[in-house]
């Protein structure tokens, strides 16, 4: 019999009653000795066996002996027929013919002799009923004041975006950063959104981006966030275009003064645009924009720069009412759960009808602003107090130019409310501020006529729009551009050449004054469809004339596919930044005129067309995109070991070292032993070159197609992980002590990704092949200066960026898709060679490698319960707990840390990982994106042939399959 029948067949008898047997022998007195024995069913076989072997006839038979062991067979036989020996229910084991429904919940239905056993069942505390509480009937929920309660009573953890409710009725939520957002639609719409990006329009909901702002003198906060950024990564705050408020940068923070190490994220900054020109003594605002997942660390290092230890005031933000008033004067919220009463008092901790807005990255109690007593600055936590949405497309901007309408000015004839459009009645009273209202009026409607990409990139446009409520159609359909707009030639070339006046970019939204009366006096919803019920005509035009709210937005656009020659453009759009309070009233006129509403998952396919890294998980220098990391391995392995192993690949076997997580430090720190030896090899003189490679190769003792001999196919793979144990580590580590020429010991300084422009431009350079159009860029590049690849020109690139990444992307030649940790390899002479022998050829294939780690998990099984005794009786032995630990932490089909050398495991040389990648529906091929490390890559160009070069072979972490692809850095 089986292990598994066997424990099939005990767990089945554990309830059946052991052989009740009374042997009895007759003493030296003659009174006999009784003795009770109790055992399994598997002994008292084996003892009627043997009782069965011996054929001798009793002597003689005592009564009161006999009669009592029979007595206790028949009470054990009893007990038996009344205890049950499985986990079913008393019911579940009559016959099927038998059973019916009633019997489940009626214990009268049952026949009698089950009754009793049903009645002991019952009682247990398993099976009783658990008491529900008295809920309110549904007509109460789903009162409006009922609902807010309880939406506010769900969203104490995770902050609602005010789009949730649309949102959670078509989209798939998940929590992340402090907020449930909307992943991606219920729909089938995979194919649907890209067209929607490519042709039309695709909307975002991105309000749960932070805001901070920073209030200053002008040359201070220069000054200080100079320390933060670098200019040899791109413009900074200083860049002239942005410092006047016309435009929109962006830049990767740091620590101060540790660039290129310690990254903190990226981020988008906006000024606000000078009152006048010539006035630079006046304080100035900035909006710093960044991911959630980057809050935190950015934050808490502005407030070092800037000298901000004390909180200006506590962050209570106020209830926003989002209903009528009538309802908002109710201060009743019942609980739910609790019994039906017509007043209910919640007492001290009743949640407030109204709804509240605040921050999933922040406690309401804790402080939203700083002020320096040294520099006078102050910060202020503005996030969720701005909406944002983002529109991505060619007719964004069409979108918006149907959905919203400039607001109308108010002249002295109407009879203007002072409560709800204060502020624009003060303000019209300025000649100046109309004077721009019309000017932002006429490149608003200019701006129809033109795709979103004709825009310069970051292009701001102030606006100040009527109550977009009122101009919604009677029925969903697509914005289309108007041709009447394209006759104005002169003004739309200016338009493209000059840009937005610095005036125009003006918005008063960025007073907070008036963004507070902007949300508190928003028209309710049920007022606003009881004026459209007194229409004459139903669905006509709701003219609100001086009541309609005036909402002042900011129009911000953002730049689409810059890098590269393919597909200039693609991708661009709008934002609109709008007061909070107003969500719902501008993401349902943007439904309506066709805009596709997308998630997260739409966000990472557009950031994969644009062959941008996607935030956050694309920073992996900065500590969140470690924490994104690390939590992303974690999701990936419980996936993993949730499947059986028959059901699961043997990653040992296929040679992925890290097939969850990308070992970014482990793989620049191979690569760093690995250019120390190429630069003692270029220093050597040249006749001594080719003897100091030898030396250095032998030492290395790994196969790549750089800069070591390629290892055997075969024979060279069982080696090779033998080597790998901690045993021949230790081996190789001591006959490298003992080599004349020995690698340096790698640093332990942190990685970082390379953003130096002009050392990006130079490797963009170099990773284009020398045929076709490509020629002419080599002739371009070498008549602005750039260098040629030698291999003298890396020493100093190595010295000064030991261990760098670099964002690349990559495109498959032939057939296949890259996955999330496609390991990118170098190719070697003999895989070029079969390309040009067959152009049909797909790739190499890795030899299948051996899984050293079965055996001890069989040990393992097997032999569990002989270790732990070992572990006993040896005390407090080091080997016998370190085997135990190791064998412990293994996990099938997985390699164990510590990880081997990641560049030399396979036998190929490892150059990254790909991060993003799949089949892409603009080149109709597998695409992906990653990081190969900077050495790694430079090494390799210099090796590969002018036609062949930044060809390179990639494998996905469950194939052997290895399949060329174009690489390229796009700057």
């Amino acid at each position: 019999m089986s292990n598994a029948k066997e424990k099939k067949r005990a767990k089945k008898m554990k309830n059946q009653p052991a052989s009740v047997t009374f042997p009895f022998d007759t003493g030296s007195d003659g009174t006999p000795q009784r003795k009770k024995q109790e055992l399994h069913y598997e002994t008292s076989q084996l003892n009627f066996s043997r009782q069965k072997a011996s054929n001798e006839m009793p002597k003689y038979v005592t009564v009161s002996p006999f009669v009592q062991a029979r007595a206790a067979e028949m009470k054990a036989m009893l007990k038996a027929v009344t205890q049950k020996s499985s986990n079913t229910l008393v019911f579940q084991s009559l016959p099927r013919h038998m059973r019916r429904r009633a019997m489940s919940h009626n214990i009268k239905r049952l026949p009698r002799r089950l009754r009793e056993l049903a009645r002991i069942e019952a009682e247990k505390p398993e099976h009783q009923k658990k008491e529900l509480p008295k809920s309110k009937c549904r007509k109460a929920r789903r009162r409006h004041t009922n609902l807010v309660a309880e939406f506010n009573r769900r969203q104490k953890k995770n902050i609602w975006l005010e789009t949730h409710i649309w949102h959670a009725k078509r989209f798939h939520m998940v929590k992340k950063w402090g907020y449930c957002l909307g992943d991606r639609p219920t729909t089938k719409s995979y194919r649907a959104c890209y067209r929607a990006m490519t042709s039309h329009c695709l909307l975002q909901d991105l309000s749960y981006y932070c805001c901070v702002e920073l209030i200053g003198k002008e040359e201070l906060l220069l000054s200080a966030l100079g320390h933060m950024v670098n200019v040899d990564a791109g413009p900074t705050f200083a860049a002239i275009p942005c410092l006047a408020g016309k435009r929109q940068g962006a830049i990767t923070l740091y620590r101060t003064d540790r660039y290129p190490a310690d990254a903190l994220g990226p981020v988008t900054f906006l000024w606000k645009p000078r009152e006048k020109s010539y006035d630079t003594s006046a304080n100035r605002q900035l909006w710093i924009w960044m991911h959630p997942a980057f809050k935190q660390d950015i934050l808490t290092e502005l407030k070092i720069v800037f000298q901000c230890s004390e909180p200006a005031e506590a962050c209570n933000p106020e209830p926003i009412v989002m209903f009528s008033e009538e309802e908002s004067k109710i201060n009743v919220a019942e609980k739910v759960g609790q019994k039906r009463k017509r007043n209910d008092k919640g007492g001290e901790n009743v949640v407030p009808v109204k709804k509240i807005i605040g921050d999933g990255t922040r406690d309401f109690h804790q402080p939203c602003s700083w002020i320096s007593q040294t520099t006078g600055v102050a910060i202020n936590d503005l996030t969720m107090e701005i909406l944002r949405f983002r529109l991505i497309g060619p007719l964004s901007h069409c979108v918006l130019s149907e959905s919203l309408k400039v607001a109308s000015i108010h002249t002295g004839l109407d009879s203007a409310d002072s409560e709800i459009n204060s502020w624009w009645i003060e303000n019209c009273k300025n000649p100046d501020l109309v004077s721009r209202h019309h000017h932002q009026e006429a490149i608003f409607d200019l701006l129809q006529g033109l795709s979103s990409s004709d825009v310069a990139s970051g292009t701001v446009l102030g606006l100040t729009v009527g109550d977009p409520r009122v101009n919604l159609p009677k029925r969903r359909l697509k914005a289309r551009p108007n041709p009447e707009k394209y006759q104005e030639h002169e003004k739309i070339k200016q338009l493209i050449l000059e840009g937005v006046p610095v005036e125009c970019a003006q918005s008063f939204l960025w007073e907070q004054n008036i963004r507070q009366n902007v949300t508190e006096n928003k028209m309710p919803e049920q007022y606003l469809n009881h004026l459209r019920s007194k229409l004459l005509v139903p669905g006509s035009h709701l003219d609100l004339g001086p009541q309609e709210s005036r909402i002042p937005v900011l129009l911000v656009q953002h730049s689409g596919r810059t890098a590269g020659e393919d597909r200039p453009g693609w991708g661009s759009g709008w934002d609109i930044y709008l007061p909070k309070g107003w969500g719902m009233a501008f993401w349902i006129p943007f439904i309506y005129r066709g805009a596709r509403a997308g998630g997260l998952q739409e966000g990472l396919k557009h950031s994969f067309y644009l062959r941008m890294p996607h935030i956050p998980h694309d920073y992996p220098d900065c500590p969140a995109g470690i924490h994104c990391g690390k939590e992303l391995e974690g999701n990936l392995l419980e996936k993993f070991k949730r499947r059986p192993p028959a059901k699961r690949a043997n990653y040992v076997k296929h040679g992925t070292l890290a097939p969850f997580l990308c070992p970014w430090h482990k793989l620049t720190q191979d690569w760093e032993a690995r250019s120390t030896a190429f630069g003692k090899h270029l220093l050597a003189p040249a006749e001594d070159r080719e003897t100091c490679a030898n030396e250095e190769l032998s030492a290395c003792g790994s196969g790549s197609g750089v800069c070591m001999p390629e290892l055997p196919k075969t024979a060279g793979l069982d080696q090779q992980t033998e080597a790998c144990s901690p045993s021949g580590q230790m081996e190789d580590e001591e006959e490298g002590t003992n080599s004349c020429k020995r690698r340096k010991a790698p640093s332990d300084t942190a990685f970082c990704v390379l953003r130096s422009r002009k050392l990006l431009k130079q490797v963009s350079v170099w990773c284009q092949p020398a045929s076709g159009k490509n020629r002419r860029i080599h002739r371009l590049a070498s008549k602005l200066g750039q260098k040629t690849l030698a291999e003298d020109d890396l020493l100093p690139i190595f010295q000064h960026y030991p261990r760098a990444l670099v964002w690349v992307s990559l495109t498959l030649l032939r057939k296949g898709s890259p996955e999330l940790h496609t390991t990118i390899c170098v190719p070697t002479k003999e895989d070029f060679l079969q390309l040009d022998r067959d152009q049909d050829f797909c790739g190499p294939q890795e030899p299948k490698h051996s899984d050293r780690f079965r055996n001890k998990m069989s040990k393992q099984k097997g032999r569990k319960r002989e270790k732990v005794k070992k572990a006993t009786e040896v005390g407090a032995s080091g080997i016998v707990h370190g085997t135990a630990a190791e064998c412990e932490d293994l996990v099938l089909g997985l390699w164990p840390d510590p990880l081997p050398d990641l560049t030399s495991h396979c036998s190929r040389v490892l150059l990254g990982f790909v991060t993003q990648g799949d089949f892409s529906l603009a080149f109709g091929c597998g695409e992906a994106l990653g990081f190969v490390s900077l050495t790694g890559l430079l090494q390799m160009l210099v090796n590969q042939p002018p036609s062949k070069k930044g060809l390179v072979v990639l494998r996905n972490p469950a194939s052997l399959q290895y399949r060329f692809a174009q690489l390229s850095v796009e700057v």
